[in-house]
């Protein structure tokens, strides 16, 4: 029997087997996914589904996309090949996801959000705030099985930190969406299309109200 790829097996399997320089700061913590994933969630899925298979690259993705500064170091992808967009928008590769952030990329410019004026690490931070005790995700559904993968997921949190000057109100917040993946015969990632209205969570967080220019 063949081993399992490494971006099969989570991402405590590829902390482990990272270099600890390849890390953007100290290394991932993913405690409090353990601790609170498994009360939270609304699907439960046996751990050789094609759900738990899509939802574990997932979630190496996005560690290695938030915390490894180095694409070729990331396993869940072909690097070179790799492109993402939202809503049939523009193409955005694994070298601009390194250096704008994923935040920037996949939520972008609104009324509540400006991504422009973001660095990666403060978008990251911004959103840590708004979310201090952990700002989770699970697969909901697989409609279509590889090499193009379409999937529902939900994306959630408590608001229970600062958001851009709005006081939190310690409610979950929740964004439902679809994701197509194309991937390769190993089930590295290729290209993903993500289809959610981000405004309708960013909503939630300001009380409808517009983001307000700050200067910094």
């Amino acid at each position: 029997m063949s081993e399992i790829p490494l971006w099969l097996q989570g991402r405590s399997a590829v902390v482990a087997a990272a270099d600890p320089q390849e890390w953007r700061g100290a290394t991932p913590d993913y405690h409090l996914s353990h601790e609170v994933m498994p009360r939270q969630r609304t699907h439960h899925f046996e751990p050789d589904s094609l759900e738990a298979v899509v939802e574990r690259i997932v979630q190496v993705f996005e560690m290695e996309v938030s915390h490894k500064k180095d694409p070729a170091t990331w396993v869940s992808m072909v690097t070179e090949h790799f492109r993402t967009n939202v809503n049939g928008g523009p193409w955005a590769s694994a070298a601009d996801i390194a250096e704008i952030g994923s935040y920037n990329i996949l939520i972008g410019e609104s009324a509540f959000y400006r991504g422009e004026q973001e660095s990666f690490e403060s978008s990251h931070h911004i959103f840590h705030k708004a979310f201090p005790g952990g700002f989770f995700w699970e697969v909901l559904e697989v409609l279509s099985p590889p090499p193009t993968v379409t999937f529902k997921w939900r994306h959630w949190g408590v608001f229970d930190g600062e958001y851009h000057g709005f006081a939190p109100n310690g409610q979950t917040i929740e964004m439902y969406g679809v994701s197509v993946a194309k991937v390769t015969d190993d089930l590295r990632l290729v290209e993903v299309e993500h289809y959610y209205d981000p405004n309708a969570f960013l909503g939630k967080l300001t009380g409808g109200c517009p983001v307000a220019h700050q200067d910094s």
